[in-house]
């Protein structure tokens, strides 16, 4: 009998996303998204006005801020609800409709940061002193003049703007593809029964299986899913790169690393350190290889045995104890973080974590300023979903934090700290629950967990795919082609080296391992997963530890937001992720974690 996956209609409502606290239905948001469009000359009239003095320009400042953050609502409302369901094809129209909609904003409000370059630092700053409200801006307008030298004249900007629209519909196509139309052969199991493979349940109950029947026939129906359209894929990925490398020479930059870099202030630096300590540290990786290999009885390991378990019995955990265990945990953040979380997760349903057909795969948090930080995610009663769960609610807290104290302009943070906060959850949960948790499955599926399921991703697979990322991007900055075999060669080459030589690799299935990633679509991000898991070690380490004001320092990053630069708030927290530091010592907390899995399986 197969095991069956709820459609949508079916899922109990107290398991989805508060969709009716952003807009009491679809008719009211598209009404706010005509609306929003409708609104648009009213920033448009300031355009060509900002030199008149502070009171003009703060004027426009609020009428742009204003927009953008109504329209970013709209977005995530259209947004999440085809996550939850890409096979809605209203959902799917209402995220086309939102995404035109934020390209026409964007693109009117282009003309902002040409013309405070054309006013001129010194005015500014001359008229900050004059209108305190307009010193809010200050790290901004640093940072914009920062910048400067890679901002075009208004009418360029204004077309990168425009862009910004059609170059999405790069990703909403391949995720159209993968999440709503591929279907999956079905796996099976020792006895040869059929399991119905989804984007749903393969990262969680297929990849997780004891059967390792259904593991290798679950992996291989998804791979091969992937290979059929192989070219697809590919000229979808090549082409989103080319598009950076486009903004990368369009902004007059060296690199595309480095314009991606540049925007966060981040030398590149910080991004090779991390690579050559990850390359230097793979022995730690295969240590672990070698051990899960031991530990399961096969004579090769292979990519579909990463996650199996190895604790004897499978621990259940429903999601409300989930909750338990990570406010336990997150009890020296103090009563109100914790009260926060219970209340967003168990009565504000900020957590969409049913599992359901056309479900999205993965986990995420999103939201606006005017909105809950919500999740998707589809939860499992097990080690590994409580975990992913703590690492939403990771970010949700700081997005709650920051929306909450800090105006609009800084309502946001960087991509290069969110998975700071995320991985802290994480790091508290484990230092708590392995000093209290007494059960050795317990014990043995949550350091399972930590280094095959977290540490895995974001300390193995992460800086794997940003050397991937790397070498597709410099392909085509060298002007060189990228096609669908040379990328899933790349890939295997890349995987091949980080297993090393004892984990055998099914290399065009492995080497398509790209594809399964959407983060690529994202600009140099998937190397921040590593640094983040660095930043969040160091700094739960420190309140851990019982160190001084570390939890005050901490909670102040979560408040900051983008009022200063990344590099700057991780290092007033307590954490320099220009060293390669935090790195070093997280690799250590990894040891440490396998060294006591030897322990418990001994």
């Amino acid at each position: 009998m197969a095991v069956s996956v709820l459609p949508r209609n079916k899922v109990n409502k107290k398991y989805t996303w508060n969709a009716e606290s952003v807009f009491k239905s679809p008719k009211t948001w598209e009404a706010e998204v005509n609306k929003v469009i409708e609104d648009i000359p009213s920033v448009k009239k300031y355009e060509g006005r900002l030199k008149e003095g502070p009171d003009t320009l703060l004027e426009a400042l609020d009428a742009i801020e204003k927009l953008i953050v109504r329209a970013y609502r709209a977005f995530v409302y259209a947004g999440f609800a085809y996550a939850v369901d890409t096979t809605d094809q209203k959902a799917a129209g209402m995220r086309g409709k939102a995404s035109g909609m934020f390209g026409q904003v964007f693109a009117a409000t282009a003309f902002l940061n040409p013309e405070l370059l054309g006013i001129g630092q010194a005015q500014l700053e001359e008229w900050m002193a004059q209108n305190p409200k307009l010193a809010v801006y200050s790290h901004n307008f640093e940072n914009l003049f920062r910048k400067q030298e890679h901002v075009r004249s208004g009418e360029v900007e204004e077309i990168l703007g425009m862009l910004a629209d059609p170059l999405e519909g790069i990703s909403t196509s391949s995720s159209m593809l993968v999440n709503a139309d591929f279907k999956f052969a079905p796996a099976k199991d020792k006895r040869g029964k059929k399991v119905e493979v989804t984007q749903g349940n393969i990262h969680t109950s297929l990849m997780e299986s004891p059967d390792r029947k259904v593991r290798q026939t679950a992996f291989e129906s998804y791979m091969d899913k992937h290979l059929e359209f192989k070219n697809t894929l590919a000229t979808n990925l090549s082409t989103s790169i080319k598009a950076n490398v486009f903004n990368m020479r369009a902004r007059r930059h060296d690199n595309s690393l480095a314009a991606s870099l540049f925007d966060l202030n981040v030398p590149t630096d910080v991004f090779y350190n991390l690579i050559d300590t990850f390359k230097k540290n793979l022995p730690v990786w295969h240590r672990y290889f070698e051990l899960r290999r031991k530990v399961l009885g096969l004579k090769e390991i292979t990519y579909y045995d990463m996650w199996a378990p190895i604790a004897k019995k499978r621990i259940n955990i429903p999601y409300e104890k989930a909750v338990d265990y990570i406010c336990e945990s997150l009890a020296p953040m103090g009563k109100e973080y914790t009260d926060t979380i219970r209340r967003g997760t168990l009565k504000d349903r900020w957590v969409d974590s049913a599992p359901n057909q056309g479900k999205q795969n993965g986990a995420f948090s999103w939201g606006a300023p005017g909105t809950f930080p919500f999740i998707m995610m589809s939860y499992t009663d097990e080690v590994n979903s409580m975990s992913t769960l703590a690492h939403e609610l990771g970010h949700s807290m700081h997005s709650y934090l920051t929306w909450k104290n800090q105006p609009l302009v800084y309502a946001d943070y960087s991509l290069f700290v969110a998975e700071v906060a995320s991985n802290f959850h994480q790091a508290m949960m484990r230092g708590h629950l392995l000093k209290t948790i007494k059960d050795k499955n317990f014990l043995i599926a949550l350091i399972q967990e930590a280094v095959g399921g977290n540490f895995f991703r974001y300390f193995f697979q992460m800086p794997t795919l940003a050397r991937f990322e790397l070498e597709t991007h410099q392909r085509i900055e060298r002007g060189e082609s990228l096609t669908a075999d040379s990328m899933i060669e790349l890939m295997a080459d890349l995987f091949t080296e980080g297993f090393g030589p004892k984990v055998k690799i099914d290399r065009p299935r492995v080497g398509m391992i790209w594809s399964t990633f959407s983060h690529l679509f994202m600009d140099y991000y998937v190397y921040a997963y590593a640094t983040g898991i660095s930043g969040a070690h160091a700094l739960s380490g420190r309140i851990l530890r019982g160190e001084p004001n570390a939890v005050e320092d901490y909670l102040g990053f979560l408040k900051s937001g983008s009022s200063d630069y990344p590099l700057n708030v991780l290092k007033k927290a307590g954490v320099d992720l220009t060293s390669p530091k935090p790195v070093e010592e997280t690799f250590a907390v990894m040891e440490s974690y396998i060294d006591r899995l030897e322990e418990l399986l001994s």
